[in-house]
Order: structure tokens, then C-alpha cells, then sequence
């Protein structure tokens, strides 16, 4: 118990820093830091190589949001300087994860545990949607934030015919390195982290650097699962007045694809959702 406090102690500490720091420098708005707060918190609380997942994720893209913002102003209609997010983005982004780690918490007693489906199969598979949330955020968000400021045209992912920058669904090559980009180093932080903080015998020791591999194609899967439901499922059209790609239709606004029925943050829910199952499939059988 007094364990448990002392990291409760570190987590509230350390996220409040955080949460206060993203506020001034505008990464998040009022409600973005407040919910941030209580879901770091939930991370760091219940494991530290959780709360390394979740830091990563937050700050690399915190970091490459911020790039090529001039260029991003120009493209996005909902550009915010500094991609202030607020509460409802954050929950869609980690929401999830801290239920998952919460309960993985619970089941281990507070102990990290190495991925073994042999001794602890559920957990196994509750550590690979965790890690399936923040390699599918992460891709996604790497993917996006890279993608928009390279010089290729993006292609529509349904039918690989050229779009204008900003379209829901287009892909570039650069994008899609991104994501695999970002889901590696999701899986290389829980690995090295899982050195110090988690106990297993040498096999399945070595068994966990599968993390990596495994990782890098979540990232790309979870990019590519956003992109397609962005051109089914999200609306994107060019408006003639603001000389951008808008996401509702309008009377000066030609429609690019997708239909009316997800917003950004339901795709990016959707997209979590089932990049977490497979993930956490494939840890279960690999593991």
C-alpha cells in the first residue's frame, strides 16, 4: 500500500507539471489539461513503462504538431497554433488505454509483467491493446503531422487518385514511413523500459524485442484503418471562399469523399478501437 502511494504521489506530481506546461504552451486548452491530468495520472500510477507509453505518444507529437505550422495554417481549416487539443481529443486519444491499464494494474498486483500468454494470457493480451491504443495514436499522428508537409501529392487510399492536401483518407509514402516510424518507437520504449521495471526468465526475456516488429506494423496499420475510414466515412470537400479542404458541407463547398457520418475524433476512436483487438490478438498468439 505504501508503494502504491508513494507512486499515486509521483504520478499526481509529474502530471501536474505536465498538464500545466502543455496549458501555457498551448498543446492543450483548459479542458485538454484537466482530463490529461486524470489520465496520466491513471498511467503513472499504475505502472511507470504505462506512463513512458502514454509521455512518448504526448510529447513526439506534441513536438511535430508544432512543425511546419506556417505551411499547416495554410492547409488545415481547423489549424489551432500549437494543435491545442481539448478534452474530448484526449480522451479519444488515451481514453481507452487508462481503462486498460487501470485493470491490468488490478490483475497484476501492481507488479510490470513481461508479455507471456503461457502464464498470464489475459494480461498479455490486454498489454498488446495498450500497446496497439498508443502505436495506432501515435502512427496516426506521425503519419498526419509529416505527411502535410511533404512535397508528394497525397492520394485518395480508396482509389489512389491524386487529392488536395488536408483531404481525409490521402496518403503520401513519406506519411506512411511515419507511422511505421511511430509505432517502432512505441514498441522500443516498452521494451527498454520493461529492463528495468519487469522480471522474466532469459526466453521470453529475448521473446519480448518482438515488441518492436510487431509495433512498427500497428503503427501502420492503425495509419492506414484512419485513413480508410477518413475517405469513407468522413466528409472532405474543398471550399471555394476559404481556399481550404473543410470537413461539412456547404454551399461553396465541392465535396472530395466520404460521407457525413464520422467526425475526426470518431474516426480516431474507431481506428484505436480496432487497432487495440489486433494488436492484442497478435500479442496472445506471439507471446
Amino acid at each position: 500500500m505504501e508503494n502504491f502511494l508513494n507512486q499515486t504521489l509521483i504520478a499526481v506530481l509529474i502530471s501536474s507539471l505536465i498538464a500545466i506546461r502543455s496549458y501555457r504552451r498551448k498543446s492543450l486548452n483548459f479542458s485538454g489539461a484537466v482530463s490529461g491530468f486524470i489520465v496520466m495520472t491513471a498511467h503513472i500510477a499504475a505502472g511507470s513503462r504505462f506512463g513512458a507509453l502514454l509521455l512518448v505518444f504526448f510529447f513526439t507529437s506534441s513536438k511535430l504538431t508544432k512543425v511546419g505550422e506556417e505551411k499547416k495554417r495554410r492547409v488545415d481549416a481547423d489549424f489551432k497554433e500549437g494543435g491545442q487539443r481539448n478534452c474530448i481529443q484526449v480522451l479519444s486519444n488515451s481514453g481507452i488505454a487508462a481503462v486498460l491499464v487501470v485493470i491490468v494494474w488490478k490483475l497484476t498486483g501492481q507488479q510490470d509483467k513481461c508479455l507471456d500468454s503461457k502464464e498470464l494470457p489475459l494480461v498479455t493480451s490486454l498489454i498488446g491493446g495498450i500497446l496497439g491504443h498508443y502505436c495506432c495514436c501515435n502512427g496516426d499522428t506521425w503519419s498526419s503531422e509529416l505527411g502535410v508537409l511533404s512535397d508528394e501529392q497525397p492520394r485518395l487510399i480508396t482509389t489512389f487518385k491524386p487529392v488536395r492536401r488536408g483531404t481525409n483518407g490521402g496518403v503520401t509514402k513519406a506519411g506512411l514511413l511515419a507511422a511505421v516510424a511511430a509505432g517502432s518507437v512505441i514498441g522500443l520504449t516498452f521494451v527498454l523500459f520493461g529492463f528495468f521495471t519487469a522480471t522474466c526468465t532469459r526466453d521470453i526475456a529475448l521473446k519480448q524485442f518482438l515488441v518492436i516488429p510487431i509495433s512498427a506494423i500497428a503503427g501502420l496499420c492503425g495509419s492506414l484503418i484512419d485513413s480508410l475510414l477518413g475517405a469513407t466515412l468522413q466528409f472532405s470537400g474543398f471550399c471555394s471562399v476559404r481556399n481550404k479542404v473543410v470537413g461539412k458541407p456547404g454551399p461553396t463547398v465541392k465535396k472530395i469523399s466520404g460521407l457525413t457520418i464520422l467526425d475526426n475524433n470518431a474516426v480516431n476512436l474507431v481506428s484505436i478501437l480496432l487497432t487495440s483487438l489486433l494488436t492484442s490478438i497478435a500479442c496472445k498468439y506471439i507471446f
